[in-house]
């Protein structure tokens, strides 16, 4: 399989609201988190920073550009890999070792990181036999309702365990805007996770059916709007109290 240029590695595609979504375009849609950069008065947010197989501090200068917060939408290797990039990281206290520690079985490198789920390898040095995230210990632990505060823009935690135990959601009530990690998106969700709880779940996707949605930017595939946020939810609500 031939491999990328760093410089082809990453893509950025300009948002509404101040937003920038960052995605590494030669992962397979399955596997390829979605970055997401928030501009801010006093400070910039990044949400989730990739698979780390390529620096994105090098590559991406939007991310250098201003003091800027790391937040993991939870600890899988697909949404943690530049962490250690960023001085200022953010996660639930639920998955704060797993982002201190991150060893392949915790972050579900193994069984997923082979080079099946690349279109165009990495550039060199980079070997899925040998990948493996950097350690990142947070810098702040965040709880559900705690803010992350960018000056002029607010954005509540909301602690949405499910597909794994420190998952979050980040709201900005202001533009009506969600960042939903991997608790939902338009796409198949992953429920069966070593640390994914069905219960848990459940009451996720009862919490965000509720929430005045304009704009979701989810963990992978394309954004949607609240319309289709509540439809996926309530068919998800829908299929489960029927099984």
């Amino acid at each position: 399989m031939d491999r990328a240029r760093p410089e082809d590695w990453y893509a950025t595609e300009t948002k509404p609201d101040g937003v920038t979504l960052i995605h590494e375009p030669f992962i397979q849609p399955f596997y390829r988190c979605n970055m997401w950069h928030v501009r801010g008065r006093d400070r910039d947010m990044l949400v989730d920073s990739g698979m780390g197989v390529v620096s994105l501090r090098q590559w991406v200068p939007l991310v250098t550009e201003r003091a800027l917060t790391a937040v993991a939408s939870h600890t899988h290797f697909d949404h943690i890999g530049c962490h250690h990039e960023f001085p200022d990281r953010c996660v639930h206290s639920a998955e704060a070792h797993i982002l201190a520690a991150p060893a392949n079985a915790a972050t579900l490198a193994d069984p997923y990181v082979t080079d099946e789920i690349f279109d165009r390898l990495p550039p060199l040095p980079y070997s899925s036999a040998t990948y493996s995230v950097r350690s990142a210990p947070a810098t702040r632990l965040v709880e559900d309702g705690d803010v992350i505060d960018l000056g002029d823009r607010h954005f509540e935690v909301i602690h949405t365990p499910g597909h794994s135990p420190g998952g979050i959601a980040l709201w900005e009530a202001a533009t009506q805007t969600l960042f939903s990690g991997d608790i939902v998106y338009d796409g198949p969700l992953i429920e069966d996770t070593y640390h994914s709880d069905a219960a848990d779940y459940h009451r996720s996707m009862v919490r965000l059916h509720d929430l005045p949605v304009r704009t979701v930017h989810g963990g992978h595939f394309p954004s949607y709007d609240g319309a289709r946020h509540r439809a996926i939810i309530r068919a998800w609500l829908d299929a489960r109290e029927r099984a």
